[in-house]
C-alpha cells in the first residue's frame, strides 16, 4: 500500500463531496489486498463507509433517496455502486448488474478520477448514486457497515420472504450472519440456529437472536439435524463455502428456500440433488449486493434498532487511516468479525 496525494476536484453534474469518517473493512477488501481478488490498480479500498457532506455539486437535486433534503454537515449513507436508473435491468429491481456500473472501493485510480473509497480522506459520490441522511446519534463504526453487509442482508431477507413463525438456520457468522439473525429476530422468526467453524463467533451470536449453535464439523450435518426434527423453513448462507451450502440445503423442509448470499470467490461446484430439489418443491436464491429497496430498509433497521443489538461490538479493533496496513494485517492474522478505520 502507498499513501498519494490529489487535490480535489471540481464537481461535475450531479454528484456530492464527502469528508469520509469511517471505514470497516469487508471481506472483498481483504481477498483483495491478499491478491485472491484481482482489482485494477492503483485503487483506493474500502466501500463500507459513512461520511458528511462537504459539498452538493450543480444539478443535484438536493435531497437523499427519501426524499429529506441535503445540506453541507450532514451524515449521509450511500449505494456502493452508482447505476443508470433509465437502464432496462435497473427497472427490473437489479440496478446493482446495470452495463454501466461504477463500484466505490473497487475502481482504478487515475489522473481525473481519484476519490472514490473508503481508505481516503474524501469521497466524491457520482450522480446516481443513492445517497440516505443519517443521524449523528449512531455510532460511526455501526453506520459505516450499512452500505454493504446490512443492505445485503436486507436483499436476503426479502428474498426469504415472511419469516414470521419461520424455522430460520443462518451458515457464517460473520458480520452478515450477525445481521441476519438480528433481522430475523425482529421479523419474528420462531427459532435461530447459527453454523460456524468458530465457537468465539457462535458464542457472539447469541446477542443477535440466535437461539441455537452448531459447530460446523464432519457431523455437523447430523448435529443439526438432532436439533431442528421439524427441518428448517429457511437456510441463509453468509459463508459462501460449498460444504456449507450442500450442508444447509440437506436440512430445508418441504417448500422450503436456500438463499445464497456468500458465495462471491471460488470455491467449486455445489453438490445439488434434483430430485431432493423437484420432490421436496425447495427454492434456491442467490443475491449479489442489493437493489435500492435494500438499501432504504438497511438505514432504517440500523436507525431503529442500533440501540437493541450491539453492533458496534462487532467491529472489534480500529486504527487510524495512516495505519491501514497494519489494520489489513490485523485483520487477516486474527480474523475479527470486523476492523474499524476512524478517517
Amino acid at each position: 500500500m502507498e499513501c498519494i496525494s490529489r487535490s480535489l476536484p471540481d464537481l461535475n453534474e450531479g454528484e456530492i463531496l464527502v469528508r469520509n469518517l469511517y471505514t470497516t473493512l469487508c471481506g472483498s477488501d481483504l481477498h483483495t489486498y491478499s491478491g485472491s481478488r484481482k482489482e485494477p490498480t492503483p485503487t483506493v479500498l474500502g466501500h463500507e463507509i459513512v461520511g458528511e457532506i462537504v459539498k452538493i455539486g450543480y444539478g443535484h437535486p438536493g435531497h437523499d433517496y427519501n426524499g429529506f433534503p441535503l445540506a453541507a454537515g450532514d451524515r449521509v449513507t450511500w449505494t456502493l455502486f452508482s447505476s443508470n436508473p433509465d437502464s432496462a435491468i435497473a427497472g427490473q429491481g437489479i440496478p446493482q448488474k446495470s452495463g454501466n456500473l461504477f463500484k466505490y472501493g473497487h475502481a482504478l485510480v487515475t489522473d481525473d478520477c481519484a476519490f472514490h473509497g473508503g481508505l481516503a480522506q474524501y469521497c466524491v459520490l457520482k450522480k446516481h448514486t443513492a445517497v440516505i441522511q443519517l443521524s449523528e446519534a449512531i455510532p460511526l463504526p455501526v453506520a459505516a457497515t450499512i452500505n454493504c453487509a446490512v443492505a445485503t442482508v436486507s436483499g436476503a431477507v426479502r428474498l426469504a420472504g415472511t419469516l414470521h413463525n419461520r424455522k430460520v438456520l443462518i451458515t457464517g457468522m460473520g458480520l452478515l450472519g450477525m445481521m441476519c439473525a438480528a433481522m430475523c429476530k425482529v421479523k419474528g422468526a420462531s427459532v435461530i440456529h447459527a453454523a460456524d467453524i468458530s465457537e468465539r463467533r457462535l458464542q457472539q451470536s447469541g446477542a443477535f437472536g440466535v437461539d441455537h449453535t452448531h459447530t460446523i464439523s464432519l457431523a455437523a450435518e447430523e448435529k443439526i439435524n438432532d436439533r431442528l426434527p421439524g427441518e428448517a423453513d429457511i437456510v441463509f448462507d453468509m459463508s459462501g463455502y460449498t460444504e456449507t451450502m450442500e450442508l444447509g440445503l440437506s436440512v430445508l423442509k418441504v417448500g422450503g428456500t436456500a438463499i445464497w448470499t456468500g458465495a462471491v470467490f471460488e470455491d467449486g461446484p455445489v453438490r445439488v440433488d434434483p430430485q431432493k430439489v423437484v420432490r421436496n418443491i425447495l427454492t434456491i436464491k442467490g443475491l449479489h449486493n442489493y437493489n435500492y429497496e435494500d438499501f432504504v430498509h438497511a438505514a432504517d433497521f440500523i436507525s431503529r434498532y442500533y440501540e437493541l443489538f450491539p453492533f458496534g461490538t462487532l467491529i472489534e479493533k480500529e486504527f487510524e487511516l495512516q495505519d491501514a496496513e497494519a489494520a489489513f494485517r490485523y485483520a487477516l492474522d486474527y480474523k475479527p468479525v470486523r476492523v474499524g478505520i476512524r478517517i
